[in-house]
């Protein structure tokens, strides 16, 4: 490993520690020649989760682009940060956990949907509102009906 600040190439590891949920190794560097300390991860490649478009184009899975819209849907909720955070790690995982290479982004749209219903029903209700495109009113009372019928405590 080249040292960032000197290019000199030997460095040893000073400490080792699992982080991701064990999917991933932190590993403290020094420079064996100028003594400069880093941070390396090493983790294991995963293959391209590829999303399929309803207009059949393809694009790479993108966590950063789930968590905006998780944001979005949960503007001015009690939804903390972290919480939206995991949420997205556990979208991902149920989506490798399909085994396929490529996914329909309709099944991102319902995992996502699924998560958000046991977190917070309005941000539900805004998410499925964008995604569902809702043509009209009778359709969008019908979504939360449904929504009513799942949880009759509302």
């Amino acid at each position: 490993m080249r040292c960032p600040t000197c290019q000199y190439n030997g460095t040893k590891v000073v400490d080792s520690r699992p982080v991701d949920d064990n999917k991933a190794i932190r590993r403290r560097r020094e420079c064996e020649d100028c003594g400069f300390r880093f941070t390396t991860f090493e983790k294991v490649e995963e293959t391209p989760l590829i999303v399929v478009k309803k207009d059949g184009s393809r694009e790479e899975f993108s966590r950063e682009k789930v968590l905006r819209g998780l944001i979005r849907a949960c503007e001015k909720r009690p939804v903390a940060l972290e919480e939206l955070e995991n949420m997205v790690f556990s979208i991902e995982k149920e989506l490798r956990r399909m085994g396929n290479a490529e996914v329909k982004s309709e099944d991102v749209g319902e995992i996502v949907m699924d998560k958000l219903a046991e977190v917070d029903e309005v941000a539900y209700v805004r998410f499925a509102s964008v995604y569902r495109q809702f043509k009209d009113l009778n359709v969008f009372i019908d979504e939360l009906k449904e929504i009513l019928k799942k949880n009759p405590s509302l």
